[in-house]
């Protein structure tokens, strides 16, 4: 009866989530565009089944996934081996990415619209790797207690440089693939490590060394992305085109037999979670030495995980996608763009503050701050960043502007304000960048990206399609610096008056 309980505050939670994207939408669809979009019935099916398959992969992660992830990341911390943490920090990375939902729909998409040069599965991998290797490094600072802003002042000039480098079919998927990492999967496990850690280690403030992992897991995927792109369409071959074109026979043969179809699809996913089950047996069994508690919960946490997946893949397709793009196509053809802009701010202020992650960040920041910070202040300062993101990367794909001239300005201003920014807001202001976007907007916003490219002449749907999850995730972390800077420079004025 408990589960069942659970179940349904998940499921609750699922749909308080797409709330905010049901009543912006409605409104601009009935009382702007004043049309009925097609497809709707198969629109709202969809967004039910994202609904319900969000509901029941968070259920299979509360059973089987975080209560083992955090046991372990206890037991490592209490034998005070930092090559064994280092380990563990690389795994759990690596294997709770690779399984992102998010990053399942941008990889797929990007595979897609690149006509192959662009491979879904390595994108992925590419993007795991990156965050366990982030997530390993970050322990070493927490334990060490060195400052992260130096990190991030290193790693976003060579973020800038490297994508004055990069090919422009690539940029914008790059700075998408370092916005999706920390999400649904990863946030919880990555912020409750570096919590954790800073708070059995004596010395070390939960503020300052605790948070900023999230940041660091945002921040590299965007470089090895770009050097892929390098290599993709620099160095490397164009693939056959007769190769492309039999990848979508056989896709289009899947689909005619539904049931074999879906039989494969689900044996997707159990490739995707299987890395998360293969770390988790490994370092229990091999290194722990311990058997898994309540071993039939946890087996039938990890079923339910596949399950939710495969239902949240199938609503993207049905709902979340087609939303996007519909009402990209029926925005563009208003007599002004303001709708367009008025659109993206909605949907980002609105879907931002219903950001359950962020919500969570929040509580967490209020609580290691003692006062210094209030939850309900960060909300909002991240919500006005993510609308305001979206605004100007809807107003670069209007234009037609280089997202390489934004996406390095924008990152300037950040390494510039990291470097007034008051110390202790540093880790928090640029996790807080990396958790605007939930399983649940990502889809959305990068729907509508790609049909704004789609719907207006002379623009590249690869070029300037992606990017938007990148401004999302650029403009809180600026709010955030500048509101601390203002508190800070306020503070000082009413002390010397």
């Amino acid at each position: 009866m408990n589960q069942l309980t659970a179940f349904w505050h998940l499921l609750l939670h699922s749909f308080r989530n797409l709330l905010p994207i049901v009543l912006v939408v409605g409104f601009f669809q009935f009382a702007v565009i004043q049309e009925v979009p097609q497809g709707l019935l198969s629109m709202v099916v969809g967004l039910i089944i994202v609904a319900v398959g969000v509901a029941v992969f968070l259920q299979g992660l509360e059973l089987g996934i975080f209560p083992i992830g955090k046991n372990l990341s206890n037991q490592f911390a209490k034998k005070g081996s930092l090559v064994l943490l280092m380990v563990f920090g690389f795994s759990l990375g690596f294997s709770a990415v690779v399984a992102e939902p998010a990053l399942i729909a941008v990889a797929s998409q990007a595979q897609t619209i690149s006509e192959g040069r662009v491979n879904g599965w390595t994108l992925r991998l590419l993007v795991a790797a990156s965050v366990g290797v982030v997530v390993a490094v970050g322990i070493v600072r927490t334990v060490l207690g060195q400052s992260l802003h130096w990190y991030m002042i290193v790693g976003y000039v060579l973020v800038v440089l490297v994508t004055f480098f990069a090919p422009e079919e690539i940029v914008g998927l790059a700075y998408d693939s370092g916005g999706v990492t920390t999400n649904i999967v990863t946030v919880p496990l990555v912020a409750a490590l570096g919590i954790g850690l800073a708070m059995s280690i004596r010395g070390r403030n939960a503020l300052l060394h605790g948070f900023g992992l999230v940041a660091l897991a945002v921040m590299v995927p965007m470089i090895t992305v770009q050097l892929y792109g390098i290599y993709v369409y620099r160095i490397a071959e164009v693939p056959a085109q007769a190769a492309v074109l039999a990848a979508a026979a056989a896709e289009g043969e899947a689909a005619r037999h539904w049931l074999l179809g879906m039989v494969t699809d689900l044996l997707l996913m159990f490739r995707d979670v299987l890395p998360i089950i293969a770390v988790i047996l490994f370092f229990q069994y091999a290194v722990i030495r311990k058997p898994i508690a309540h071993l039939h919960k946890v087996a039938g946490g990890f079923v339910l995980v596949i399950v939710g997946l495969y239902a949240f893949v199938v609503g993207l397709k049905l709902g979340l996608f087609p939303v996007g793009r519909s009402m990209a196509a029926q925005l563009i053809q208003l007599d002004t763009f303001a709708w367009v802009y008025l659109f993206a701010f909605a949907i980002g202020f609105a879907t931002t503050m219903a950001e359950p992650a962020l919500m969570a960040i929040g509580q967490q920041a209020e609580e290691a701050a003692k006062g210094k910070l209030l939850a309900s202040r960060i909300r909002m300062l991240v919500a006005l960043g993510v609308a305001i993101g979206l605004t100007v990367g809807v107003h670069r794909i209007i234009t037609g502007d280089s997202i390489h001239y934004y996406i390095m300005g924008g990152y300037t201003l950040v390494i510039l304000l990291t470097w007034f920014a008051p110390k202790y807001i540093i880790p928090l202001a640029f996790d807080l960048g990396g958790v605007t976007t939930s399983e649940v907007t990502v889809p959305l916003v990068t729907a509508l990206g790609i049909g704004l490219a789609s719907s207006i002449e002379g623009r590249n749907v690869l070029i300037d399609g992606f990017g938007l999850i990148a401004f999302a995730s650029i403009f809180p972390i600026l709010t955030v610096m500048l509101y601390a800077i203002y508190v800070e420079r306020f503070k000082q004025e009413g002390a010397s008056a």
